[in-house]
């Protein structure tokens, strides 16, 4: 188990926020990849597909995760 601040959290929820952390750092990257002035279609088209991609990935990573989240705050 992790300590957050002498809250212990179950090493399942802690190894997903992680992993959500992960993904969402990727997410905030591509978006910002896309404000970079003069990019070529070919370079945005490759950002899209990669966010896309993200988006997908964060969409699995928050699948029930609220519960979790409930669960672990009703275990504290």
């Amino acid at each position: 188990m992790r300590s957050v601040a002498n809250v212990v959290l179950s090493e399942m929820i802690t190894e997903l926020l992680k992993e959500l952390g992960e993904e969402c750092s990727k997410t905030l990257k591509l978006l910002s990849q896309l404000e970079i002035e003069d990019l070529a279609p070919e370079q945005v088209a490759s950002i899209l597909a990669e966010l896309g991609a993200a988006v997908v990935h964060l969409h699995a990573h928050t699948d029930g995760l609220q519960e979790l989240i409930n669960d672990e705050i009703e275990r504290l």
